[in-house]
């Protein structure tokens, strides 16, 4: 049975406050003078890195925002047993969250990355 791993909330919620704020007071009415479309409704916040280990060529995770838990599977290159770090970005559109990205990394290089909702 695989391990699942899991990102702490006050992270997930860190990172969702961040993108809220950036976003504070922006005109979202198109309509009005405010509307400053320049400044793009996408934004990804990083929450955290946890370290991992690669079994059975796979990180498996518990993601927040209700999307459920998921294998990643790794590279036949990295083998059974590797430390890695799994890093999860939160996903926003006016600071609104609408999906999570996770890296898996492996000394510091990205092996993996993989997106889940809208990203």
């Amino acid at each position: 049975m695989a391990n699942y791993y899991s990102f702490s909330q006050d992270a997930v919620e860190a990172a969702i406050n961040a993108a809220k704020s950036t976003h504070e007071g922006t005109e979202l009415d198109a309509t009005k003078n405010g509307f400053d479309i320049k400044k793009g409704g996408h934004l990804a916040a990083l929450a955290e890195c946890i370290s991992v280990k690669v079994e059975d060529h796979k990180i498996c995770i518990e993601l927040p925002l209700g999307l459920g838990s998921h294998c990643i599977s790794i590279p036949l290159t990295v083998p059974n047993g590797t430390a890695a770090q799994a890093c999860l970005t939160i996903c926003t559109t006016w600071g609104i969250p609408t999906g999570v990205k996770v890296e898996v990394k492996v000394a510091g290089v990205t092996v993996i990355s993989q997106s889940f909702g809208k990203c």
